[in-house]
């Protein structure tokens, strides 16, 4: 299996890359901007990839609403042209796809139901690589915090939490958004799994055992060794402001009946990673 890679230097792909090793070629925007149809030619002509693993995307949520052009372009239109081309695709996708309304976590197969610029192209990205591809297969993930952290954020979700906790003394965390935060590491290894397998279709993939951002964050800290208190708030939307999902959890009977391997808990997941990457109690960076 001769891998591409988009989104290069990313979390995910990144995991990715170590994982495969040889077998595949990681390529970052400077590389491959997938707007660019030439330039998936290009790609395509060079690398002659068995399976693209398409971890790019346009993922800023509020950036998002304020250049629907741009998500549109990369979230939908880039997937499609990735989808013709001839390689099993494997598309990343959302829990955000859901609207979160309801107290049950979200199947595979329930409908999604969009409610932002950015959730809705991460859905029609995922009928186009669906439409497109008949081999294709779409995973829809949340949370996700990895070694190469996450540049356009100033780091990874821990890493920016272990950073504020020190500097500020004090912390604030949304108590009523659920999900389960997904190490990269444990979801690169699944999709490597599921492409083995031959798997098509939708599946959910994540971190086993819900928890809010709040508790979340806590188990950071402790795991930190961090003594500082962390305020439980509720979600406020301002005025033009976007939804963000308040069920974000993924169930995953599809996954499940076709025999994929669970992944690890998530706090199992958090403490591995802290360890590695120098950020648990008595660590040294």
């Amino acid at each position: 299996m001769r891998a591409l890679i988009t989104g290069g230097g990313g979390q995910l792909a990144s995991d990715l890359q170590t994982l495969l090793g040889d077998d595949a070629v990681s390529l970052s925007h400077a590389e491959l901007d997938i707007d660019d149809a030439g330039a998936i030619d290009r790609a395509f002509g060079q690398h002659a990839p068995d399976v693209v693993f398409n971890c790019a995307a346009f993922h800023n949520v509020d950036e998002c609403e304020r250049e629907p052009d741009q998500s549109w372009t990369t979230n939908v239109l880039a997937v499609m042209e990735l989808a013709k081309r001839p390689a099993k695709l494997v598309h990343l996708s959302t829990n955000y796809v859901f609207d979160g309304r309801r107290s049950a976590p979200y199947r595979e197969d329930d409908v999604p139901s969009p409610r932002s610029v950015y959730a809705l192209t991460k859905l029609a990205g995922e009928y186009a690589a669906l439409g497109y591809a008949q081999d294709s297969l779409v995973v829809r993930s949340g949370g996700l915090y990895g070694f190469a952290g996450n540049a356009s954020k100033g780091g990874n979700f821990v890493q920016r939490m272990t950073t504020r906790a020190r500097e500020q003394g004090a912390l604030k965390m949304v108590s009523d958004q659920r999900l389960q935060p997904t190490f990269t590491e444990d979801l690169a290894k699944a999709l490597v799994e599921a492409v083995e397998r031959d798997f098509k279709g939708v599946l959910h993939l994540v971190n086993e055992g819900p928890m809010s951002w709040h508790d979340f964050t806590v188990a950071i800290m402790e795991h930190a060794g961090i003594d500082v208190p962390v305020e439980a708030v509720s979600t406020t939307i301002p005025e033009g402001g976007v939804d963000r999902p308040l069920n974000g959890v993924l169930a995953r009977p599809r996954a499940d009946a076709l025999g994929l391997p669970k992944l690890r808990s998530v706090d199992d997941a958090l403490q591995d990673y802290m360890s590695r990457a120098g950020l648990s109690a008595g660590a040294t960076a």
